[in-house]
């Protein structure tokens, strides 16, 4: 059987590929596009996760809620398009590569044990592993300017961003998709990621998965840590970012989050 690791990447890798044929050949552009490949992307991992782990729940952002995943040992946490009008953003031969899928799995007993990101407009999947990713650019819409970069929301960035930044000495990078923007952090794109507009678990659990696994420090806002498979599956504000600056940060952000 294959491993809970190497299955995430497998499924995120196959989901994004689906989605690029997608966008490629069924002429759909903008909220078509995004419904379309949200269904289809949803459906294949659903299939594929009842194939390989049939005994595990899954939670899906395009699936209705069954709790009994609330008792269950095992719980997928998946977003088939994370980041569904950067998709539908597409034109033949061009298109934003800011968004992603996210295939996660949490465990009653360890919290998340596997997470993998697909970045399918990049071609690459990065998973929950000690692989070391030098500095790559893709994501970001401008060239490094050698200050630290806080990488925020494109639509929602959080009222205290620019506080952030200042605390950081660096600057903001608007981006699409908490996937793409983790990963920026990952890839050595950004230094740190800040979110407070509103997400759910499946909006984190994987970046948060690969992000750790990288060595990078993610908890909420208010510094405490992020929980899993709860009954309320809103997980509204993130952090991710470089030890070195989690300091700094959370000085800003507790503030902004009432502590």
């Amino acid at each position: 059987m294959t491993d809970d690791r190497a299955l995430a990447g497998e499924l995120a890798t196959a989901a994004g590929e689906l989605l690029l044929d997608i966008r490629k050949t069924s002429g759909l552009t903008g909220k078509e596009l995004g419904n379309a490949g949200d269904s289809q992307s949803n459906e294949f991992l659903l299939r594929r996760l009842a194939e390989e782990r049939p005994d595990d729940a899954v939670l899906s952002e395009e699936s209705a809620d069954d709790k009994s995943r609330l008792q269950a040992e095992r719980v997928w946490i998946v977003d088939p398009v994370d980041g569904t009008r950067e998709y539908g953003t597409y034109e033949p031969g061009a298109g934003r590569t800011d968004w992603a899928v996210h295939v996660a799995l949490w465990s009653a007993s360890d919290g998340l044990i596997a997470g993998a990101v697909a970045l399918p407009a990049l071609g690459v999947t990065y998973v929950d592993d000690d692989t070391v990713v030098e500095p790559t650019e893709g994501l970001a819409s401008r060239p490094r300017t050698g200050v630290p970069r806080v990488v925020v929301s494109s639509s929602r960035p959080p009222a205290f961003a620019d506080e952030v930044a200042a605390a950081v000495g660096g600057e903001l990078l608007p981006m699409g998709s908490a996937g793409a923007k983790a990963m920026a952090v990952v890839r050595g794109e950004a230094d740190a990621y800040v979110h407070a507009g509103g997400q759910y678990e499946w909006d984190s659990a994987a970046p948060v998965a690969v992000a750790r696994a990288k060595g990078l420090w993610c908890g909420r806002i208010d510094g405490s840590p992020l929980v899993y498979n709860n009954e309320d599956t809103y997980l509204p504000d993130l952090v991710i970012c470089r030890p070195e600056y989690v300091e700094s940060i959370l000085t800003v952000t507790t503030e902004g989050a009432g502590g």
